[in-house]
């Protein structure tokens, strides 16, 4: 197996996979094929078409119905890209063990046998609301036939899923995980069971699922999430770290008269105009799509549905490609409730520094940073930043030293320090070496540094709103205090035009500390 990193971004990543039919472009969204019913609505030429080179279908259907008169399952498709087939754990998830007979050695060598590129073991999927004693038995039957698998598949030129089950019961994905990882033979790791937590907006639990997996298996193998269709989950999946995903959503939502956006779902009826300019969308109205019959409404619902989820991960490819990965996730965030509750996880400081420690500190292609609220205080670039500071300040600084803090004034571009900052500097005749610009977000930039990336090209708010201010106030008090351990004295420029710069606020942020002898504020205007 090939798997090749491209370019990175928080633990997002755009890879090349290399499979025996040819390669792909990671992340990566498989459509489901139902081998048996689907060429009437949506064929896989139009998914060809579209920019489709790979797809999913599954095999438990195929051997069920037809037996091994499928040889080679692209013959069969009429599909010359890459195929991968699962072997019918959606089923047993649906239907229950009762109607769904599977052998997990039949079906694997069955999967061999019709030249599947990527194929999927006979798993026990997790249902999303099962008790522990049911998720535990998924896990140990899973890992059982996982270990039986790995046997037939060693040397295999197809490339073997593993599937991590356990569902929501995090320590029971860990177990699966950390066993899974062990067996040889497998390339691909897959996460199991959350379409119907997907489907309820219950995207934490899914964010949850998927960083337990992904802090435990290998890093340079790819990962995939079962049923991930909707283009609302794809941004905030890749930046975990998922690399591709399937889900038959288009098709399903397109049948129950559904149409996707990046902000959510509506029905057809209930909608006026078309917010998108997909070819179906500039070619019909709402009026013209209900007036059509059931298959036709079905295909060109199911097409403009494929297209908004290809769009997002073009859009995510961009965002990893110009290292805008957290912007696009914020911006997604405000889409909807559940997603701005996802992104508050992506906060928590064991996660921060999970995300920092995968994210490239060096970009060939990098791009401003756009700083919103005070989320964007998580990003790895301020994280980053905070421990460089930390340690910029305890390497400088001496008794007999003294330091001084100037507002970063901004002309206008993000990229441009105004001449006023530069004057006040030379007027003060003070050291660069122990001059500091402070600013929301970064807090305090030494100034030597103000002309590199990225304090040389970042854009925040003209006002800032109240939550980054407490939180500014907050980082500045911390940080002033440890120069006030080091240096002499501390002086701070004031500037009253600027919220954060005013005397007013730099007195409330500092009460703590100002004593009259070591901090010093001296106003811009009078500098």
């Amino acid at each position: 197996m090939v798997f090749e990193v491209r370019d990175k971004d928080l633990a997002g990543r755009i890879g090349k996979l290399v499979t025996k039919s040819g390669s792909i472009e990671t992340p990566a969204f498989f459509p489901v094929v139902n081998p048996l019913r689907q060429s009437k609505e949506v064929s896989v030429n139009l998914l060809r078409d579209l920019g489709f080179t790979q797809l999913i279908t599954n095999a438990y259907i195929i051997m069920k119905n037809l037996g091994h008169s499928v040889s080679d399952i692209h013959d069969f498709l009429g599909f010359d890209g890459v195929v991968m087939t699962d072997s019918g754990a959606y089923q047993l998830l649906r239907y229950g063990d009762e109607k769904v007979k599977l052998d997990p050695v039949e079906i694997v060598k069955f999967q061999e046998s019709i030249g599947s590129d990527i194929a999927v073991i006979a798993d026990i999927p997790t249902r999303d609301n099962a008790l522990y004693e049911e998720a535990l038995h998924s896990v140990e039957e899973t890992l059982r036939r996982a270990a039986i698998s790995s046997e037939l598949v060693m040397g295999s030129k197809t490339l073997w899923v593993l599937p991590i089950q356990g569902g929501t019961y995090l320590d029971l994905v860990s177990r699966c995980a950390t066993v899974g990882k062990d067996f040889e033979g497998f390339s691909i790791y897959a996460i199991g069971s959350p379409v119907l937590l997907m489907e309820k907006y219950d995207y934490s639990k899914v964010f949850m699922m998927v960083l337990t997996t992904k802090r435990i298996v290998p890093i340079d193998k790819p990962v995939h999430l079962f049923g991930a269709g909707h283009p609302m989950i794809i941004p905030f999946a890749v930046a975990l770290g998922v690399d591709m995903f399937d889900s038959a959503s288009y098709i399903l939502y397109a049948r129950g008269g559904r149409y996707m956006t990046e902000r959510g779902t509506y029905l057809l009826r209930d909608l006026d105009y078309l917010p998108c300019e997909c070819p179906i969308c500039s070619r019909y109205d709402v009026g013209s799509l209900i007036d059509m019959d059931e298959e036709e409404r079905t295909r060109n619902l199911a097409l403009h549905n494929l297209y908004v989820i290809l769009r997002e991960i073009k859009n995510v490819k961009v965002a990893i490609r110009e290292g805008r990965l957290w912007e696009l996730l914020e911006e997604r965030a405000r889409g909807h409730p559940s997603l701005r509750y996802l992104l508050k996880l992506f906060t928590r400081k064991d996660f921060v520094n999970w995300f920092e420690v995968l994210d490239p500190r060096i970009r060939g292609d990098s791009h401003a940073l756009f700083l919103y609220d005070e989320t964007s205080y998580y990003r790895p670039e301020i994280i980053r930043h905070e421990r460089f500071l930390s340690n910029y300040i305890s390497r400088h600084g001496g008794a007999y030293k003294d330091a001084v803090l100037i507002p970063l004034f901004i002309d206008g571009s993000y990229n441009k320090v105004s001449k006023k900052f530069n004057d006040l500097i030379v007027e003060l005749g003070v050291s660069p070496e122990d001059t500091y610009a402070y600013i929301p977000f970064f807090t305090l930039i030494p100034t030597a540094l103000i002309h590199t990336y990225p304090y040389s090209h970042f854009k925040l708010p003209d006002d800032v709103d109240v939550g980054t201010l407490l939180r500014f106030s907050s980082k500045l008090r911390k940080f002033i205090g440890m120069l006030v351990s080091k240096y002499r004295s501390v002086t701070v420029v004031t500037w009253r035009r600027c919220r954060w710069a005013s005397e007013a606020f730099i007195r409330k942020s500092l009460i703590n500390l100002l004593d009259g002898r070591v901090i010093k504020l001296v106003d811009a205007v009078n500098a």
